[in-house]
């Protein structure tokens, strides 16, 4: 009896310590100090929604960062239907709304076709993005026009998702002009889906040929919703790019 008191107080006090380690860890990994939070804005995919996003918000969130995750028009919880949208300005809409109304930079993190939100942003607000990452997505530039990436896009199949009309080049190719001044004088990064199966590798080194960003950076195991099979390594990842471009 005696002889099991000193082994139960060592296990509570081993268990008190390695608790504390870790509510130390936790406090020492989430930004303290506002000046260093960053505003992570998240736009989803074709035929998906803000929803898409939830694990990274959880992991943003959960790490001190603000984060928005936008619903495109007739996309998510978004009212509008997509036989209403008259071109992809339409389309693009809150994206172009959010960025005119906030203060101060952000992350602008798009996926799948959402690199043409994005990208339409940069060359909008240039002033206010610290870094424009492109998570699997089309990724146009000024000397790559949008019509050749759009014809690469492949359906999602039928899904639980919502369907999104497709637009024709010329209304791509007029709302979605590109300069170097401004789309280029934002930093971006790619990052590719080892599994991707849906914007194929092959393609995906083809457009950053073309349009070479500042950084490319590879996930492994990952398939196209690489946001939900592997939310981890891409948060780890968004990391990183915020310590360098912020």
């Amino acid at each position: 009896m005696d002889q099991r008191k000193p082994n139960l107080i060592t296990s509570i006090s081993t268990f008190l310590i390695v608790l504390l380690l870790c509510v130390a860890n936790e406090i020492e990994s989430a930004p303290t100090n506002p000046s260093k939070q960053q505003h992570f804005v998240l736009v989803h995919g074709s035929c998906f929604g803000a929803w898409s996003w939830y694990k990274l918000v959880t992991l943003v969130r959960s790490s001190g960062h603000n984060v928005t995750a936008l619903d495109l028009a007739a996309s998510g919880v978004d009212p509008l239907q997509a036989k209403n949208l008259r071109s992809i300005s339409d389309y693009l809409k809150p994206l172009r709304d959010f960025m005119e109304a906030i203060d101060g930079k952000v992350i602008l993190v798009g996926h799948s076709l959402g690199g043409l939100a994005i990208s339409q942003a940069m060359e909008r607000f240039p002033g206010k993005i610290s870094v424009a990452v492109f998570v699997t997505a089309l990724m146009p530039g000024p000397a790559l026009n949008i019509s050749s990436l759009n014809k690469e896009d492949v359906a999602l199949g039928s899904m639980l998702m919502r369907p999104i009309r497709l637009f024709s080049e010329e209304d791509l190719s007029k709302k979605l002009k590109l300069t170097n001044e401004n789309y280029g004088s934002v930093n971006r990064v790619y990052v590719i889906s080892e599994g991707d199966l849906v914007g194929k590798k092959d393609f995906q080194r083809w457009m950053i040929k073309k349009n070479r960003p500042n950084n490319v950076v590879e996930i492994t195991g990952s398939d196209h919703m690489v946001m939900i099979s592997k939310p981890l390594e891409l948060w780890l990842h968004l990391q990183i790019i915020i310590k360098k471009y912020t």
